[in-house]
């Protein structure tokens, strides 16, 4: 088993559902997102590329690539990265991390991971999203885990789930009856830095 993601680019509306969803179900902290929507045109929000009237939007959501060949795993001195055999995702075991950050350099994809410089601080006094979610810790470096508790339960990630646009496909690359495998058999796609070798596991529709 293999599970990836395949992102239409042509269906993305840069709506920020999948960063939120994602902020919630996973009850990341203040000033932590897994998820960001970049625009082709430059670093601020809804920036056309091009100079007028001859403009175009783009948008671009990054997170965790979870590669087949992931750079963080191998410099993780105690293993506290790692890629599950069962599904291929790479997590993270905040338990044994000890924010030495060296998968963060290790990563060619900048700013798909954060790290928690201090207690995690939220603005509401009460612990939001699914109940299952790992205690998230001081001095540990976080990222996308492709929502793993919500697998255990049968269900998609949930910036898939709750993005208006259905732009967004996740499945087992492994099974070539399954969505995913479909529509990167069928469709145009790009990924982020093939130069790297990383395989990444996150296809972008084009």
């Amino acid at each position: 088993m293999h599970y990836g993601m395949a992102i239409d680019t042509k269906r993305c509306v840069g709506c920020n559902a999948c960063s939120m969803a994602c902020k919630m179900v996973n009850n990341l902290p203040n000033d932590t997102w897994w998820t960001r929507v970049l625009t082709d045109g430059g670093d601020e929000i809804d920036t056309p590329a091009g100079i007028f009237p001859n403009v175009s939007m783009k948008y671009l959501t990054v997170s965790c690539q979870h590669c087949e060949n992931p750079a963080c795993v191998k410099v993780c001195p105690v293993g506290a990265t790692y890629k599950d055999p069962e599904t291929g995702i790479v997590r993270q075991d905040y338990d044994k991390c000890i924010g030495c950050r060296m998968c963060m350099a290790a990563c060619p994809y900048t700013g798909v991971r954060s790290f928690n410089w201090e207690e995690p601080a939220y603005s509401v006094d009460f612990a939001v999203g699914d109940v299952d979610v790992a205690k998230h810790q001081k001095h540990t470096v976080e990222k996308c885990t492709f929502c793993y508790q919500r697998q255990a339960r049968g269900e998609v990630p949930a910036c898939m789930d709750l993005c208006p646009a259905r732009a967004r496909h996740f499945g087992d690359l492994d099974d070539p009856a399954s969505d995913i495998s479909k529509l990167v058999s069928e469709r145009e796609y790009m990924q982020l830095l093939p130069s790297e070798g990383t395989r990444p596991s996150v296809y972008y529709l084009v």
